[in-house]
């Protein structure tokens, strides 16, 4: 990359890893999120469209975009892909969310994925199978990060609560 030698894609994946984030969104959704290692994340949605949902060992893709720059991409078995890229240095991300129809339309069902997702992915297939997907409902948003911490990789601690479970003041903490 121009300007910055010591830069290589990738580089930093390392020191992101174990990285646990609380933000909110310009529309006031607030969302948790760690990435437990180079392969997974685990996330607790807050308050939005699906807040009270939560996930543990999603599979993704992670990405080094440039220093302090990472995007981690999924597709979640309700149908639902995200897309999140977090500037770590300006403490901002930028997350796009496709959701399908049955989840997001007009007359979608949000609460079928409220839960702990990893206890009910059967169920999860079953809905995004019975549809309807398309068009998808697209929702991009920037966030800012109040709270950031590493946490190490692989912490089944970071996010083993449902978000009801959690203590007063949880989510005000910021740094």
């Amino acid at each position: 990359m121009p300007g910055n030698d010591d830069f290589t894609p990738q580089s930093g994946i390392a020191s992101f890893v174990g990285t646990h984030f609380i933000y909110t969104y310009a529309n006031g959704w607030k969302y948790e999120w760690y990435a437990r290692n180079e392969r997974t994340c685990d996330y607790r949605i807050h308050h939005g469209l699906v807040g009270g949902r939560w996930v543990t060992r999603q599979a993704m893709n992670l990405v080094q975009i440039a220093p302090a720059v990472f995007k981690a991409d999924w597709h979640e078995p309700t149908g639902t892909c995200v897309s999140l890229c977090f500037d770590t240095a300006h403490r901002f991300v930028h997350g796009t969310i496709f959701f399908p129809q049955w989840i997001a339309g007009k007359d979608g069902h949000p609460e079928k994925t409220i839960c702990y997702q990893n206890e009910f992915t059967e169920d999860m297939h079953r809905f995004r199978d019975a549809g309807p997907a398309y068009p998808y409902v697209i929702i991009g948003e920037f966030a800012k990060i109040t709270f950031m911490e590493q946490r190490g990789a692989d912490n089944d601690e970071v996010i083993s609560l449902a978000p009801g479970q959690l203590p007063d003041g949880y989510l005000d903490r910021s740094n």
